[in-house]
């Protein structure tokens, strides 16, 4: 009940092939759906199971786990990393290069990652407002020591630094680079239906 999301939790293995998945192109990034519920709220369901709230943590953990099952294993590069969990996003927001890259005219979001420290993730330890964790003694290499947003340093060493009303609205202009590909395919499904109709013996048989 208390992990109840959307995709639900799989069975043991399905983990390696979404690793395969990542690590040879077929995905292309990382995200979460980042929805935590605590034990209390979830318990609303405790008879119906319809009327559990659908969502876990995640996006307190995402960059930790990423660099090591990926990174630290050596399925993907440092520059395979920054592309799954940032650039890629930016672009199907289409708001590259402003987001997703360190570049002159692009906002100095950074984060700072020490490879070599060690993390272990739980319900005591996160900043959810959550009394549960999905990813309870987790273990790993790989941490986020530092985030800068816009150039502000808003996270440091398990501080949060934010200013309220520091954040700034992102225009996400429509028709994303994915729109591309989605015409591409429009194009060669078009084509075939153009094609000729070739009846031979068999086809007539």
């Amino acid at each position: 009940m208390l992990y109840v999301m959307s995709p639900p939790i799989r069975e043991a293995g399905h983990n390696k092939l979404l690793q395969a998945a990542l690590s040879s192109g077929i995905l292309q990034l990382v995200g979460t759906d980042h929805c935590t519920f605590n034990s209390t709220q979830k318990a609303f369901g405790a008879y119906d199971f319809r009327k559990i709230p659908n969502g876990v943590n995640g996006i307190e953990e995402r960059m930790h786990i990423i660099w090591d099952s990926m990174v630290e294993t050596g399925k993907i590069t440092v520059t395979d990393y920054v592309r799954v969990t940032s650039t890629e996003c930016a672009k199907i927001f289409n708001i590259y290069p402003r987001k997703g890259a360190i570049l002159e005219g692009s906002d100095a979001d950074i984060i700072i990652l020490n490879p070599k420290r060690s993390f272990a993730m739980g319900a005591r330890t996160h900043h959810s407002r959550s009394d549960t964790s999905v990813y309870e003694g987790r273990k790993g290499k790989g941490m986020v020591e530092v985030t800068i947003s816009r150039g502000r340093v808003v996270w440091e060493d398990g501080n949060l630094n934010a200013v309220p009303g520091a954040g700034r609205y992102v225009r996400t202009p429509p028709f994303g680079y994915l729109f591309d590909g989605l015409d591409k395919s429009d194009a060669v499904y078009r084509a075939s239906l153009r094609a000729p109709v070739r009846r031979g013996e068999a086809a007539a048989a």
